[in-house]
């Protein structure tokens, strides 16, 4: 009897691999759109998760930015279901919030699942970003002008969210969600040229392939792991410093936090090397309320001039309605 088609075969061990990490009793929610990439996730997670003693479910987001959504999620929940996930959630979220309509689609679609993942608790939530995923995400870093988190890309691990399908290309999963029977759904926005991400992955990537040769989704990837453990071992001396930078001079004069946003002492940041001090700006800005994506390297350096060549510019007007001020030594992010 022979055995599972290749690409079944390398979804099903990747899945296999994530579950074995998970402590006892913790259940598996696999996050699926309808897509190829998501329902190949699912077909897995149903097949590993009995396997390996495991409580293994099902969440879909309605985003109800389409006619149709909320038929077109309670289809994917069916399908979920006649997998044998259980338990299977729907949940329905409102897209709105700065950042555009990508960034507030993807913030919605993560709550949703935080909050998924909170009801069901010990658990964790599997999503479907492929090899190229990550590809498309360093380039959008690229682009922007972003440091070396953003170019680290998508992390296999962070917190309770698991992307085990990350060392896959896309062309391998969706083969898989074929040999699965699995009948995918195409999302229409990814096709439209409106958003940035579908951009890359239809223009920028193939004329990069063309230019350069094929590999470079591949060498994407590994650039964005090179760059992780790096960037993981400055965003942990970061911490420190943004701890100092809290409790520094002016910490007692009212000056934790203003209008939601933290308060930073100048004289430890400016002490400090640019690689931590820019991490810990960009954080408090994220805390104030900045949206990730709209957040800019050239934010942050002008954030960094309050603190290295301050002249008595009073302000810095950043994005989502975040105001950051200098009084005196410190810095304050007001929303």
């Amino acid at each position: 009897m022979s055995g599972p088609h290749p690409a079944v075969a390398a979804v099903r061990s990747a899945v296999r691999r994530a579950l074995a990490d998970l402590p006892a009793g913790t259940t598996a929610l696999a996050a699926c759109s309808g897509g190829a990439d998501s329902l190949a996730l699912a077909g897995a997670l149903a097949f590993e998760a009995p396997r390996a003693g495991r409580t293994a479910g099902g969440v879909t987001v309605d985003h109800g930015l389409q006619e149709g959504s909320a038929a077109r999620a309670e289809e994917v929940a069916g399908v979920l279901r006649g997998l044998g996930l259980d338990p299977v959630l729907v949940r329905t979220v409102a897209v709105d919030g700065p950042g555009g309509p990508e960034a507030a689609a993807r913030r919605a679609r993560y709550a949703a699942l935080d909050g998924a993942v909170d009801e069901h608790a010990p658990a964790v939530v599997l999503l479907g970003h492929t090899l190229d995923d990550q590809a498309e995400t360093v380039l959008l870093g690229l682009a922007r002008g972003s440091g070396a988190r953003s170019l680290a890309g998508m992390a296999p691990r962070n917190g309770h969210r698991l992307r085990p399908l990350l060392d896959l290309d896309r062309a391998t999963v969706r083969r898989a969600c074929v040999e699965m029977g699995l009948r995918a759904w195409e999302d229409p926005h990814n096709l439209d040229p409106r958003f940035a991400r579908s951009r890359v992955r239809h223009e920028a990537l193939p004329a990069l392939e063309k230019a350069l040769g094929p590999g470079i989704a591949e060498a994407l990837a590994r650039t964005a792991a090179l760059l992780r453990a790096d960037a993981d071992t400055l965003d942990h001396l970061a911490d420190d410093l943004r701890s100092e930078a809290l409790t520094g001079p002016g910490a007692g004069e009212g000056a934790g936090s203003t209008g939601g946003g933290p308060s930073l002492a100048v004289d430890p940041l400016a002490a400090a090397p640019a690689s931590l001090r820019t991490r810990v700006l960009r954080r408090a800005a994220l805390a104030a309320g900045c949206p990730a994506s709209a957040l800019t390297a050239r934010h942050v350096r002008e954030l960094d001039r309050l603190v290295t060549d301050w002249r008595g510019q009073s302000h810095i007007d950043l994005p989502g309605g975040v105001r950051c001020r200098r009084i005196a030594r410190r810095l304050r992010f007001e929303a």
